[in-house]
């Protein structure tokens, strides 16, 4: 059993700090500038943007449109391309990035980590041997070898050219 783990003393900050008025999961797709907000690719019922607090290069989040607060909230249809545009997520991200694994996971409440409660979302958190060192843990700083924009530009450049899934072609 391995005792790793992916350590990110600098979120401390970001859930401490203040909490954003409005909900980034209504707000952003609501703006329609995909860049600046960092949406990488939008289905009928959910979208998938870059986490501006990432764990590591290409951390995305997968959420539906709909403001709901639980994955028992969401109806079949939402669901299901939740998982479609999870599963096209890993796809993309192993083109560009070729990580050894993924972490991918749902916080629901503030106390299981969700620093978005009212609004269900899927990490999709790329790994990679070694990607975890010293720098968080005692220098408390990140080392992404990527900015969020060139990170946003290849991702929804790679989404734009990837085949959708049988299951996503059959939604719309």
């Amino acid at each position: 059993m391995s005792d790793e783990r992916l350590w990110a003393p600098w979120r401390l900050e970001y859930i401490k700090g203040p909490k954003a008025k409005e909900c980034i999961f209504c707000a952003k797709p609501a703006a329609g500038d995909d860049a600046a907000t960092r949406i990488a690719h939008r289905g009928e019922r959910c979208f998938v943007m870059l986490n501006t607090y990432p764990y590591n290069n290409g951390h995305l989040m997968v959420a539906p449109y709909r403001h709901a607060g639980s994955l028992e909230d969401l109806d079949d249809d939402e669901a299901g391309e939740l998982t479609v545009l999870t599963r096209r997520s890993l796809t993309v991200l192993r083109g560009i990035y070729g990580p050894e694994g993924f972490n991918m996971g749902i916080n629901e409440g503030r106390i299981a980590g969700a620093g978005f409660e009212g609004h269900v979302h899927q990490h999709v958190v790329p790994r990679w041997a070694g990607d975890t060192n010293f720098m968080p843990v005692v220098g408390n700083v990140r080392v992404l070898p990527e900015s969020l924009d060139d990170t946003w530009r290849q991702v929804s450049e790679a989404f734009a050219r990837s085949e959708p899934v049988v299951a996503e072609r059959a939604a719309r």
